[in-house]
């Protein structure tokens, strides 16, 4: 689920920014705590030692425990090179042991996770857009259906109040409320230069 803040403006929509947020919820810190520790408790070990395999290829994990400190991770890569990046910066900047990164990384997939109440939750996404960091959300609900619905019915009411979010749709269809032009009809562009061709051909 992607939505854009502040939708009274006008907006180039190829050049949006948006970044993924994966929210926990809870009534209270404490409960939104609890919530996110339970998530991370279903990953198995297996599970564990797949994902890090995945980030440390070609790098020998026999020796390590998953209470060690994560060694450095590989340089190149033949897969996502900006998550390389964003991965190695995370082990980097927090000094993870091979258990906090596989933790990290298995819930939110790399991506931002806010733990929280309604209101915390809030506060993190106006902060993100106020500062400049992103136009707009791309919610990665913890569980489905309920995390999504979770956050329609606690999050956004309160983005909506504090002006940050739509109450209504002007337009009727998505590419309307989006602001995106229609693309002309492929197959009438075809169409018409045949057309000027003939036309071409018919004269002296």
């Amino acid at each position: 689920m992607m939505f854009i803040l502040r939708s009274t403006l006008t907006y180039d929509f190829p050049q949006i920014l948006s970044r993924p947020l994966f929210p926990v919820l809870g009534g209270t810190e404490a409960e939104a705590k609890a919530n996110f520790e339970y998530l991370q408790s279903l990953i198995l070990p297996s599970i564990a030692w797949n994902i890090l395999e995945r980030h440390y290829k070609g790098v020998d994990l026999s020796g390590y425990s998953l209470n060690d400190p994560a060694p450095p991770l590989p340089r190149e890569t033949e897969l996502n090179k900006s998550r390389l990046r964003l991965v190695t910066d995370l082990v980097e900047r927090n000094n993870l042991t091979l258990r906090e990164f596989y933790l990290a990384v298995a819930t939110a997939r790399d991506h931002r996770t806010v733990v929280g109440t309604p209101e915390q939750v809030a506060d993190a996404i106006e902060t993100w857009f106020e500062q400049g960091a992103a136009d707009a959300s791309n919610i990665m609900p913890p569980i489905l259906p309920t995390g999504l619905t979770d956050f329609v019915d606690q999050v956004v009411p309160i983005l909506q109040k504090r002006g940050l979010f739509r109450t209504e749709y002007k337009g009727r269809t998505l590419r309307e409320n989006l602001g995106l032009k229609r693309p002309a009809n492929r197959f009438t562009v075809v169409e018409a230069a045949q057309r000027s061709v003939r036309e071409a051909d018919r004269l002296p």
